[in-house]
């Protein structure tokens, strides 16, 4: 797409109320310990205080796992305010937590016996892990090993993304199923009354869930669908979809900037979906999506036929300009991540906006940039200015040759006040560490950096990330307190 003028943004794109991060971590740590709450409602025989920590924490952890299925991403009121970066960062850090606290189950129970003959307790914790009495907390244990690892390592595994996320579906069911079996039949405080109704409770949820992703929705997309209007090659195996909606599909509401699961064909399918951010603004109808070929799916960008069917579930995300007090804006994309940048400049041409607006676009090379005409004829809309990058030179370009360092970030900031502008980076994960880093070493408020990213790699790394993971840990010692405390009422 080159054109610039485009008419005025539709009213009425949805702004839902959405929970704080401070009220879903609250809302996280009620889930977690309403368990045990229940369980200390219980009278059962006596427990040593060990066998009462294992208790706990099998009661947490289940919890824990049965809200992994809430933090995945694909929940709007979840994941809206606080956007996907900071929803993927817990849910990652939790599931190891929480495989941890399942290691540690069984091993708790077995050092009252251990301090008094190691080989009975060894005997006892291989009684645990062999006995069909408990096979179904050992399903549930063995699933989440897989789990885990499995997920963190995704991107080295030579899976196609599909089979790795069905895998991935399969085994979170297979242990919180399992688990829950584990609990309803063997747990000393979840055989009956009010937490064996929460247990079921927690299944039914899952099961809602389950049928809100993969079948209403399902339903939805092939209800409502949309069609490929058009493809366009932009640069070096990158593509823009022109997605328009069909008959009884209503144009969608969304803000510039935020992003949609797509999926396409005749079969389409959630479980089949790959996110995209929009590139484009709401004042046009229809979506535009810029797609690098950079996998299975996306290699397969350029040889889409107009008029595929297209299965469109969104919008998400919080990579966006509402509610932000910024006197100036630096956009940041290396990339892949030119999709949301083109969305928000492309917002920014439309509403005409009047801040000063700062692009750097890096690229591995030349040929890889994209949409070069419509961000020159952007300049004469907006106060722009624009600093293009690659890695390696080619003749005929004029831009500059490297990374963008923090000197490069310096000179591009100039005379705008590092307290006033607000930067949106999208890219590599590794990119976007040292750009935010360099951004905040120049003064820039932490607070002021905004990133997004479908790239994980080094996505624990930067300052923001670091300052995430301490508020994550803090959630997670609370957690370890209260197992702690309730220690002496479950013995």
């Amino acid at each position: 797409m080159t054109e610039i003028n485009r008419s005025t943004p539709r009213a009425g794109a949805r702004d839902l109320p959405r929970p704080s991060g401070r009220a879903l971590a609250l809302a996280y740590l009620a889930a977690c310990l309403l368990p045990l709450a229940l369980a200390a409602g219980r009278h059962v025989a006596p427990a040593h205080p060990w066998e009462a920590a294992a208790a706990a924490l099998g009661l947490v952890a289940l919890s824990g796992m049965a809200v992994q299925f809430f933090t995945s991403g694909r929940f709007e009121t979840v994941s809206g305010r606080l956007g996907i970066d900071k929803v993927m960062a817990f849910h990652k850090i939790a599931a190891w937590g929480l495989l941890l606290a399942l290691l540690l189950h069984p091993v708790f129970y077995v050092i009252p016996t251990w301090t008094e003959s190691r080989t009975l307790g060894i005997e006892r914790l291989i009684a645990y892990h062999t006995s069909p009495h408990y096979r179904s907390g050992i399903v549930a244990l063995a699933a989440l090993v897989l789990l885990v690892p499995t997920a963190f390592l995704r991107d080295r595994l030579p899976w196609r993304y599909e089979l790795w996320r069905a895998t991935h579906l399969l085994l979170g069911l297979t242990a919180v199923g399992a688990g829950l079996h584990h609990a309803l039949t063997v747990g000393r405080f979840s055989a009956g009354g009010a937490l064996a109704g929460l247990w079921w409770g927690a299944a039914g949820a899952i099961v809602l869930v389950m049928a809100v992703l993969y079948g209403w929705r399902w339903a939805r997309l092939h209800r409502h669908p949309w069609h490929l209007q058009s493809v366009t090659r932009l640069a070096d195996r990158t593509w823009e979809l022109d997605i328009q909606p069909g008959e009884s599909t209503p144009q969608m509401d969304y803000k510039a900037g935020q992003f949609v699961w797509m999926t396409e064909g005749r079969g389409r399918f959630p479980l089949l979906d790959h996110p995209f951010s929009i590139a484009d603004s709401p004042a046009r109808p229809g979506l535009s999506l810029i797609v690098k070929e950079a996998g299975d799916f996306t290699n397969r960008a350029g040889q889409l036929a107009p008029g595929t069917p297209i299965g469109i579930d969104g919008p998400h995300g919080s990579f966006t300009l509402e509610h932000r007090d910024a006197d100036a804006l630096l956009l940041i994309a290396g990339g892949a991540g030119i999709g949301p940048i083109m969305g928000l400049l492309r917002d920014l041409v439309a509403r005409r906006d009047r801040r000063p607006v700062r692009l750097a676009y890096a690229v591995g090379q030349p040929g890889n940039l994209a949409c070069l005409e419509e961000i020159e004829a952007a300049k004469d809309v907006i106060d722009l200015e624009v600093m293009l990058l690659s890695e390696a030179d080619a003749p005929g370009f004029t831009g500059e040759v490297g990374r963008l360092d923090p000197a490069r970030l310096d000179r591009l900031l100039g005379d705008l006040a590092r307290g006033r502008t607000l930067a949106l980076i999208c890219g590599p994960g590794p990119m976007i560490t040292g750009v935010s880093d360099a951004l905040i070493g120049l003064g820039m408020p932490l607070d002021m950096v905004e990133y997004e990213r479908f790239d994980y790699r080094g996505a624990l790394a930067s300052r923001r990330d670091r300052r995430r993971i301490y508020r994550f840990l803090g959630l997670f010692a609370v957690l370890a307190a209260a197992i702690v405390l309730a220690v002496p009422i479950l013995s």
